[in-house]
Parts: structure tokens; sequence; C-alpha cells
């Protein structure tokens, strides 16, 4: 239903036009929409004029476009929750049309066609004086030649009249003089915050190491829990029903004082999932080892019968010292940013959580000033009417994000796979693999400067196998004031990493399973990662999280 949605953003700003000299009659002017010949089932636009000002209505809602006849001026109407505002857009400031020499016959009406171009769209338009009335269904065309009787855009999208009928004048139209006029970027902004809800969770607070903590007694919604020795925020919030929505996740992350590029994550904790609660709390021993050679344990990194590993919705790092750091490195022709944002569509991840739920930011530092992040979810409409119900179930996240609480680095690789097997529902279809991985050790031979495959099998077949890598970092230069410069004029943020850059989110791989026919599948997850040199290591922080569609 993508064109729905097309649709219903086009018509929040059309623009209509109606002639002086026939302001004393009142006409009904139906529309019918079509899309590559398809006509667009209960679709429907009306034009209507009365009382010197002509009002487009869209499948009889309240009309959100209106001409004033008097000052050739259309007028475009914003209904907000408290308030109702306006813009105006004087007919002189639309495009001029090319005449052609063409016409056609609609509704019984010879019609001249014309074109023009809007921001790059190519327009054709026949209209007709015969009626001695103006007026368009399509918006900032031609509202002072005539009647537009069809419009054709890009040569697969038609607006054509179907019906059009001298009526009386209409009853309870709107007063567009009882609302507040604003400037045109006002309006543009008020009128994409309308159509969406941004939920706030953190605001401008700050992500650093050794801090005295003090956090509230009890776990209530709304308030700010900071655990990691400072490095992670994490917050209890109330959510809105997700199942019909598309979510993105939005964070701006400043340095406060931490010059270096660090590993973040945005993690969500159902409340259910205790294990993982009290470890922040109270200490890793709450979480189930994974345990190599006997001797090798890494805690709470894949999922058991009773735990999950946080359900990771975004992997980021930060750069080198943007804002903190823009003033003390001054280099002409370079403008540094203010700060550095990361938005990233999570919509599949959050459709099957409770109504509350814990939501958080790790940032792994030991720097005293450390970051300060701002997060929130932007919550919009779903471009289809019924879209799928999803199963969620992460099941394996080696990024430590309680580093600095003595969760171990995710060096397992060296020695062994990462294996773990889930029981997967049997109402359950069209499963994918999230797949997140980045690769870390930042000297020479370490494996962040490095490509290394990464191969991933279920019940011993290999499903996927690829060499994660980014070599587009230098593309971020300007998120990176405090970045090191090389005698051959590179910077350290230029350079290619294991999946990641300064600055960057680094978005999840999708691997398709299909149908499942086993209730069990078993998962392993290989890297040949590198050896430690002295007290440099590698390692490889990976997350998946499976999403499947539930059958009704």
């Amino acid at each position: 239903m993508r064109i729905k949605y097309q649709l219903l953003s086009l018509m929040l700003c059309l623009f209509l036009g109606a002639s002086t000299y026939a302001q004393q009659e009142s006409w009904h002017i139906s529309y019918r929409l079509s899309s590559n010949g398809q006509i667009i089932e209960n679709q429907q636009l009306v034009l209507q004029n009365a009382n010197e000002l002509t009002y487009l209505s869209y499948n009889e809602e309240v009309p959100k476009s209106v001409i004033d006849l008097a000052k050739k001026t259309n007028v475009e109407l914003l209904f907000l929750k408290s308030d109702t505002v306006k813009r105006s857009t004087s007919w002189t400031e639309l495009e001029t049309p090319e005449m052609l020499p063409e016409t056609d016959t609609i509704l019984g009406m010879v019609c001249q066609k014309a074109r023009l171009k809007l921001y790059s769209n190519q327009i054709e338009v026949w209209f007709t004086d015969s009626l001695g009335i103006l007026g368009s269904p399509y918006p900032v065309v031609m509202p002072g030649y005539g009647l537009v009787l069809k419009v054709v855009r890009n040569g697969n999208f038609t607006m054509e009249a179907v019906s059009v009928e001298k009526t009386s004048p209409p009853e309870n139209l709107l007063d567009i003089n009882n609302y507040r006029e604003v400037t045109k970027a006002e309006f543009n902004a008020l009128q994409i915050k309308n159509r969406y809800v941004s939920l706030p969770v953190f605001n401008n607070e700050v992500i650093n190491f050794g801090d005295s903590i003090v956090n509230p007694e009890e776990d209530v919604a709304g308030q700010t829990f900071r655990y990691g020795n400072g490095t992670i925020l994490l917050k209890k919030i109330n959510i809105p029903d997700l199942k019909d929505k598309q979510i993105f996740a939005n964070l701006t992350v400043k340095s406060n004082g931490d010059a270096y590029d660090r590993t973040g994550s945005v993690f969500v904790i159902s409340p259910e999932n205790q294990k993982l609660l009290e470890a922040l709390k109270y200490g890793l021993d709450r979480l189930p080892v994974y345990t190599l050679n006997d001797s090798i344990f890494y805690q709470g990194i894949t999922a058991t019968e009773n735990y999950e590993p946080p359900l990771e919705i975004m992997r980021f790092f930060t750069t080198f010292g943007v804002s903190h750091f823009n003033d003390r490195v001054d280099i002409a022709g370079y403008t540094w940013s203010d700060s550095s944002t990361y938005v990233t569509e999570v919509t599949p991840l959050l459709q099957d959580l409770p109504e509350e739920i814990w939501i958080g930011v790790f940032i792994g530092n030991y720097d005293k000033g450390g970051h300060r992040a701002s997060l929130a979810l932007n919550i919009y409409p779903a471009f289809e009417e019924n879209p799928p119900q999803y199963w969620v179930k992460p099941i394996f996240n080696t990024l430590n994000i309680m580093e600095m609480q003595g969760q171990n680095y995710p060096t397992l690789f060296l020695y062994d796979s990462l294996k773990v097997s889930v029981a997967i529902p049997e109402n359950v279809k069209n499963l994918k693999l999230y797949y997140t991985t980045t690769g870390h050790g930042g000297w020479g031979n370490g494996d962040e400067f490095n490509p290394k495959p990464n191969e991933i099998f279920v019940n011993d077949s290999l499903i996927f196998k690829h060499i994660p890598w980014r070599s587009d970092c230098a593309t971020y230069r300007l998120l990176n004031p405090a970045s090191g410069n090389f005698s051959n004029g590179l910077s350290s943020s230029d350079l290619s990493r294991s999946n990641w850059c300064p600055g960057t989110a680094t978005p999840p791989y999708i691997v398709s399973l299909g149908n499942p026919k086993n209730d069990t599948l078993n998962f392993k997850v290989a890297i040949p990662m590198g050896k430690p040199e002295g007290g440099s290591f590698s390692a490889w922080s990976i997350s998946g999280v499976l999403i499947g569609e539930i059958r009704e």
C-alpha cells in the first residue's frame, strides 16, 4: 500500500484555484486516481467552491487546501493537536507551464494540453475554460489557467475528473481567517513532525567512566539508571502498540571530553529477562557462562532456556572527539560537525515487545568526561494496512556492554566457534537472522584493519559467508576533529575497517532461513581471528536476532 501512503502525503499540500468571474456559482468536481493503468480503489478527490474560496477534500475528509480567490493565493492548512496553522503561496510563485497544440475531450469538454516540470517530475495537464472556472487536483499545478480535468505525472500516475456538477454552496466550510499564519519553513517542519510520534528516551545525558553513581531506589519508569561504572544508560519506558508502525531509533552523540572512537550499542531488555537486569545491578555472577576448553569463559553471550542476551537494535561508533574538540583543532577548509547522529530503522526488532521495556545505550570508554547522548524512538504509521506480526528472539551477543564491570572481551573465535541451539515455534515462517558484526584489534595486524571472513552454519550447513568491511571511512572526516594525522596525509578516521567507521552505525546483514522444517536450529559462527601480539589482542563483537512472521 505504498501508493496510498504517497497519496496521503501528496494530498496534504494540494493547491486549487477558482476564477473571480465565476465566484457566485458553486461546483463539485470529483477525480479518480490510478497508477500504472490500475484504478486505486477508495481514493477520491473532490473540489468545491463557495464564497470566493475553493476547497479540496480527500475521501470526504476536512479540506486541507483552500484558494483565496480575491488574493489569488493558495492556502494550506495543518491541523495540530492544539492548534491549526496555515501557509500561503501566491500564484506568482508557481511554475509557468508550456502550452502545447494538442487537445482532447474529457466529459464532453474540449481540453488544451500543457506540461511542466516539478522537482524532476514530468507533468502533463489537460484543462478547459468551458465552464469559466478554475481548479486543479495537483499541488502547485496551474490554478489560474482553467479547470484542470486530467493530470499525468511521469506517465504512470493519473488524476482524472469523473464528474463535474453545479451545486448549492456547501455549508460549514472552514474560515481560513481563524488560523495562525506561519512561514513556509515553519509549516514544513510542523507538517513533518505532525505525521509521526517521537518517544524521547535520553536527553543529552553523560556516558562516562568513574563518576560516583547513585541510582534511584525503585525501578520506576522514566528514571535514568547508570551501570557499568557510568558507561551504560538504562531506562524503563512505556511504549505504545508498535505492531502496525514503522520505528526508527534516532541517536545523537557528542564528545564530553573523550577524544577516541568507541564501540557503542543501543539495546533493549525485556522485564522478564531478570538475569540480565540483576547482572547490571549486582554483578556478573547472575549471568550464564559460555565456556570454552573448560577454562575460558564468557558471561551472558548466548541464549539459554531462561536467559536472553541484550536485544541489540543499533551498533554504532563514536567519533574522534566531535563537539568537545572542534575549537581545539583548526584546519582551513574544515568545518567540523556539531555532533554525530545515527538513524536506523528498527521496525522488525521491536515488533514483539511488552508494553514496558528497558532500553539502554552503551559506550565503552574509560574517560572521566566521556560522551553525551540523546535517544528517541520515532514511530510512524506503516505503509501497509495489515503488516505482518513478528516473533523476535535474540540468540547471541558477544559485545561486552558490561566491560567496565569485568565482562570478558569477545576473543572466543581464537579458540573455537560460537555455538547456540534455538527452538523455533511451529507458527513461525519466513525466518531471518539479523546478524551484526564488527572486528576489533587496533594495531597493524589487528582484526580491525584486516579483512576476515565470517561464516554462519545452521545444522552444519553453510548459510552465510562474507567479509565484513568498510572502505568509505574517509567520507566522515568532518565528524572527527581529534583524529590523528599520518605522514602520508591520511587521518586515522580515514582508514578502512572491519565493518565500521568512526561516526557511523553498522547495519545488520539479513540472512534468510526460509520456513524451518526442524523445531530446533543449531547455529555456529566461525571467524579466523588473529592471534595476540604482546598486550594487544583482537575481538569480534557479533549479535544475532531471529525474526520470523507469525502464521495465522
